[in-house]
């Protein structure tokens, strides 16, 4: 093994050791939203079945936090995405989370009514859902590549 094939092999698990790294923080941001979105359906769900104006309140106030955690993944995966392309030899490393982006920016749009609110945080859910089994088989590609 000469000098540039030991670089070359401490350069590759450094990125991948970086790659992880900012999925791993992807996932916390993901997992941070989807409690706060957890939280949100059950209010919601009291509010349709005879809540109040506390529930409503505490339905919006979480769904608000977790628009804040879903900014905080926006952004950490964004970064996981790019180091990934640092990786280079590994194959089909993506985390494909361009829906989960798209409804991030729609969703927090404005909401019309109860129904139509908790119709948006299911859907929320699942995409927050997905992207984090995403990420998460991700990480365990670039873990077991190690």
């Amino acid at each position: 093994m000469t000098g540039n094939d030991v670089n070359a092999y401490y350069d590759r698990n450094k990125e991948i050791r970086e790659a992880i790294t900012a999925g791993e923080r992807a996932l916390s941001s993901l997992r941070q939203a989807q409690a706060k979105m957890d939280s949100a359906r059950g209010w919601g769900i009291i509010d349709l079945f005879g809540g109040n104006l506390i529930t409503g309140l505490i339905k919006h106030s979480q769904a608000h936090d977790a628009s804040r955690f879903v900014e905080d993944a926006k952004r950490d995966l964004a970064v996981f995405q790019n180091e990934l392309q640092d990786v280079r030899d590994l194959q089909g490393l993506n985390v494909e989370v361009g829906d989960f982006l798209v409804f991030a920016d729609f969703f927090w749009d404005g909401f019309l009514a109860d129904l139509l609110v908790q119709s948006r945080i299911n859907d929320a859910r699942h995409k927050i859902a997905d992207a984090i089994r995403r990420t998460e088989d991700v990480v365990q590609r670039l873990k077991r590549s190690l």
